[in-house]
């Protein structure tokens, strides 16, 4: 997932979806972390400056500044754990189990 926002206001979008392991989603949400707002060319990626923050072990922020611009997204990884038309998931998440 990714958020776009400002203060309290937040708009999540869901940036990227596959299937795995935790291990093989992480390595891939961490893929994507470090090739959000690349330039497309040596010469952009010597006057760009990227950090990435990491906020929890499921969570990152990035900032990437170029030039006189800047563009920011917040990473989470999220488990899908209801779904009214998923097989073998339950309707709600009130009927999802824990996850440890």
């Amino acid at each position: 997932m990714r958020a776009l926002g400002l203060s309290e206001l937040s708009h999540y979008t869901v940036w990227h979806e596959l299937e795995g392991t935790e291990a093989e989603a992480r390595a891939e949400m961490l893929r994507i972390i470090d090739t959000f707002g690349a330039a497309g060319t040596a010469r952009g990626r010597r006057r760009q400056r990227r950090r990435v923050y990491r906020v929890s072990e499921r969570s990152y922020f990035v900032r990437v500044e170029k030039g006189m611009s800047s563009n920011e997204a917040h990473f989470v990884l999220a488990e899908l754990v209801a779904d009214t038309h998923g097989d073998g998931l339950p309707d709600t998440a009130g009927d999802a189990p824990e996850t440890p």
